[in-house]
């Protein structure tokens, strides 16, 4: 077997495990919790999503970076206008169409979130040194957009 084959063997439970960490492990509720929030976690993440766009999107652009359909984004951007945490706004590129903005109160329960997200992987990696942090953010950002390039050109329309 190739010594490729052997790496991607190895990897593949260990993505396992990360995935199962993250998401079965309830990781990002129980931080959500923790900071004293009452979000459920896709509302957050559209939170999240566009405190990192640094500018309103719309709502098919939150359901691209979701990996989920228009509808269920919708809905809770219903309920993130309902609590002023999102408003929507006119979209400058075409007046008929609306862009979804976080408001300041968004803004503030955005920041106590990713605040508590990254004390929490402070923690988990504390004892590792600059330099590993350093080549793990590096290689995570490499696999996240190798992935989302490879999902594209082998996911069937």
């Amino acid at each position: 077997m190739p010594e490729s084959d052997d790496i991607m063997g190895e990897l593949f439970p260990r993505l396992t495990l990360l995935s199962a960490v993250l998401n079965r492990g309830r990781l990002y509720d129980n931080i959500i919790r923790s900071a004293g929030l009452s979000l459920e976690r896709p509302a957050m993440t559209i939170l999240v999503i566009l405190d990192g766009a640094g500018e309103p999107l719309r709502v098919g652009e939150i359901a691209t970076q979701m990996q989920v359909e228009g509808p269920h984004v919708t809905r809770h951007i219903n309920g993130l206008e309902q609590r002023e945490l999102v408003a929507r706004v006119v979209d400058p590129d075409d007046r008929r169409a609306r862009r979804v903005a976080l408001t300041s109160q968004g803004q503030r329960l955005v920041d106590r979130y990713t605040s508590e997200v990254r004390d929490w992987f402070a923690g988990a990696l504390s004892g590792w040194s600059a330099a590993d942090r350093r080549q793990l953010a590096t290689l995570l950002e490499r696999l996240a957009d190798d992935l989302v390039a490879h999902r594209s050109t082998t996911e069937k329309s």
